[in-house]
């Protein structure tokens, strides 16, 4: 019986063998009741696969039977107890039924258990659970009965399957692996015998002898149940109970025929390799040398076209594709062959490399065709892929130089001609691409062969070397078409920049005059403070209208130079507008302020010159000027004074008709007030001068009087004492004379003296 046919029963432990031992070293079999109905037929089935698990030896040394009544009914229990004597009466030593602690009828049961006692053939005893340990060590006891033994039912199960399926796998293995070896050892000796290589084994022998030494290992470790096993606890899966030797009898059987099992596959294998590889090694270099070599040979063309040429690449995609799985059979191959020739016998080595030389060279010599065939495909189609982008590229600079050039100023056209040109040096580089593809595709079909029957043979390509050939001298004459209308087109490119540039400096220069001519207006306003600053101003002022003249000038060559461009370019449409007007417009108002601006400075020196003249008249090292001159200038001064005040008033008129000023109202009145405190200083001066000249002739007429009167008084007393003083001595007549003399010149001097005085406060 196995387990397997009675899983289900033996998962509802219904009695187990815990691995404990009384102390006649019989085994304990436990029979735990329970509350609900048992099955006696179950019951039964579960003792009579477990008492089929010991050794006949374990067995002879009797069983006690431990029937746990604590949770069951006395009936069950008896009816338990009478089914042992069916199953199992030789075996049973002892019973020992654990009773509850509310027990049964006492009477009753001992009573029927006296009367049963020798049709019975064993003892059974009632006893509760604590007192248990008087027939059987607690070391041999589970926990439910107050003992130390761990057990695990389902672990137990669970190796006890695996136990059953090694032993009923390594068998039937053992047997199949004896008649397998057998039958490779008379097909050794009849070689004519065709071999039998379809008889494989039900098992696979790895997984068996694996299981097997799991097995093995838990038994040596006692640890079937699920305990670590130590002391003198007794595992039911020991020597005793599962019989160690058996399953080391069993792997031994098995490696020992695995082994020779082995050998024989190895010689199958190696049989069979060897065919196979001779098969599909010729069945790679026919085709290769067959089909494959007629696909290569039927494909030169490199087409005229991107589209054309990616036919070709997708058509030789389909013959890689084909050749990709015979390759792929190359590989396989040779790695077989490799490895056969690592451990292969002596004979099959030259067999083996002959296989393997023959296979290299037809591969080897088919993928470097196929490989230059790639190449020069790939090379195609960059080479026609750059000349159809070249070809765009000289289309669009084509279309760009056909188109009519109106830009909207200088920025534009130099935007334009920079676009111009690199889209030339593209076309050059891309040119220079196309002859450096060309080159390097017709280098390859040069040095393109083809392998028929045996023997390299050159693939005549002067139809596609004449074509890429076409295609670059094609592509060259349109570049320098392209490039002779770049030429006359940058010319005129460059001609219309100057016009616009010409234009924007005349345009420019109305700007700055009309500048100047607010600078002018609005700055040049000084009219000086004596005659010298006058003529500095006036030098300023020239300088000012020269630089107003070199800028009117420059404008008028511009706007000729753009005349000149206009009809260069036939630009009738273009012409210099406005600027020419404005340019004269702005020219004539500065000459009328110029014009006027210098008459004021004009009339301010004259003013200022004689204003000065009178002002200076009365210092010591200047000389006095006549009377006719000094009232000549006296006029002069007031008559331009006063002609400078009203032109100051008077507004500057354009030849339009519009009017400006010069600068501000208070810069006006401001000069203006200088004038007239000039001219006012002057008629101060002019009234001072007057009353000096009257004070000069009074003082002259009263020296003169007093002159006299001093003069008829000396002459009286001298004419006196001559006659009073005839006698006495001419010496002191003269002395007296003399200090006379001194005494009118000392009043003289100081005369003069107050004279000066009076002049220098006047002044």
């Amino acid at each position: 019986m196995e387990a397997t046919n009675i899983l289900p029963i033996l998962k509802k432990r219904l009695a187990f063998l815990s691995g404990g031992k009384d102390r006649r070293s019989g085994l304990i079999l436990t029979i735990p009741l329970c509350t609900e109905q048992t099955s006696m037929e179950e019951l039964s089935s579960t003792l009579d696969y477990l008492l089929g698990i010991p050794s006949d030896k374990c067995k002879a040394r009797g069983f006690t039977v431990i029937v746990d009544g604590r949770k069951s009914q006395w009936n069950i229990v008896k009816t338990v107890v009478l089914m042992l004597q069916n199953v199992i009466p030789a075996e049973v030593s002892l019973v020992c039924v654990v009773k509850p602690d509310e027990f049964w009828d006492k009477k009753v049961t001992h009573f029927c258990f006296w009367k049963e006692k020798d049709r019975l053939g064993f003892e059974v005893i009632l006893v509760s659970a604590n007192k248990l340990t008087r027939y059987i060590e607690p070391c041999q006891l589970t926990d439910e009965f107050g003992g130390s033994l761990v057990y695990d039912h389902m672990d137990w199960v669970n190796k006890r399957l695996v136990f059953e399926k090694f032993t009923k796998e390594s068998t039937s293995l053992l047997d199949e692996l004896v008649v397998i070896n057998e039958s490779e050892k008379s097909n050794q000796l009849d070689k004519e015998r065709p071999p039998d290589c379809n008889f494989l084994p039900s098992f696979d022998p790895e997984t068996v002898l694996q299981t097997g030494h799991e097995l093995l290992s838990e038994l040596q470790q006692r640890r079937f149940n699920g305990s670590e096993g130590g002391g003198g606890a007794w595992s039911p899966m020991d020597d005793e109970l599962l019989a160690q030797p058996q399953v080391m009898k069993l792997l031994d059987s098995l490696r020992e025929q695995y082994t020779k099992y082995q050998e024989v596959c190895r010689q199958r294998s190696k049989r069979s390799q060897l065919e196979e590889i001779q098969t599909k090694v010729m069945q790679v270099v026919n085709w290769l040398e067959g089909p494959g070599t007629e696909q290569l040979r039927t494909q030169w063309g490199i087409g005229d076209s991107i589209r054309a040429s990616q036919a070709l690449q997708q058509k030789h995609e389909e013959i890689e594709s084909q050749h990709s799985e015979w390759f792929a059979v190359y590989v396989e191959l040779n790695q077989q062959i490799a490895a056969l020739l690592s451990a292969g016998d002596e004979e099959d080595l030259v067999e083996l490399k002959g296989l393997q030389q023959q296979l290299s060279d037809v591969c080897y010599r088919q993928a470097s065709q196929l490989e230059s065939r790639q190449n020069v495909l790939q090379s195609a189609h960059e080479f026609h892929s750059t000349a159809q982008d070249l070809s765009q590229q000289l289309d669009g600079l084509l279309g760009m130089l056909c188109a009519d050039v109106a830009p909207a100023d200088g920025a534009a056209i130099q935007q334009t001609l920079k676009h111009l040109e690199e889209k030339l040096k593209s076309v050059e580089g891309a040119l220079a691409g196309l002859r450096e593809k060309g080159q390097v595709l017709m280098d390859q079909m040069s040095n393109q062969t083809s392998w028929s029957y045996g023997k390299d043979v050159p693939i005549e390509n002067k139809e596609n070397i004449d074509h890429i050939q076409g295609v670059m001298e094609d592509m060259q004459l349109r570049k320098q078409r392209c490039e002779d209308m770049v030429d006359v087109r940058r010319l005129k490119m460059l001609q219309m920049v100057q016009l616009f540039k010409c234009e924007e400096d005349a345009s420019q220069a109305v700007e700055w005059l009309g500048e100047l001519l607010d600078a002018l207006l609005k700055t040049h306003i000084r009219l000086g403070d004596d005659s010298l600053e006058t003529k500095v101003l006036l030098e300023k002022h020239k300088k000012f209208v020269d630089v107003a003249q070199s800028t009117y000038d420059y404008g008028r060559q511009l706007l000729q130079a753009t005349v000149v461009l206009c009809q260069s370019l036939r630009c009738t449409t273009r012409s210099s507008g406005d600027t020419l007007p404005r340019l004269n417009r702005v020219w004539k108002q500065f000459t009328v302020t110029s014009e006027e601006r210098v008459h004021r400075l004009e009339m301010a020196c004259s003013f200022h010159t004689a204003a000065e003249k009178l002002l200076v008249q009365a210092s010591p090292d200047q000389g006095n000027l006549s009377a006719e001159v000094e009232q000549e200038t006296y006029e002069e001064v007031e008559m331009v004074g006063k002609a400078l005040l009203d032109r100051l008033t008077v507004p500057v008129i354009f030849p339009d008709g519009s009017e400006q000023y010069f600068g501000s109202p208070g810069d006006m009145a401001s000069s203006a007030e200088h004038i007239r405190d000039k001219m006012k200083l002057v008629e101060d001066r002019k009234l001072t001068l007057h009353e000096e000249d009257e004070e000069e002739e009074d003082i002259e007429q009263l020296q003169e009087e007093q002159l006299q009167e001093v003069e008829q008084l000396q002459y009286e007393k001298i004419h006196d004492q001559d006659e009073e003083l005839e006698d006495e001595e001419l010496q002191d007549d003269q002395e007296l004379h003399d200090d006379e003399i001194q005494e009118v010149d000392d009043k003289l001097q100081d005369e003069e003296k107050l004279e000066t005085e009076v002049e220098t406060q006047e002044s």
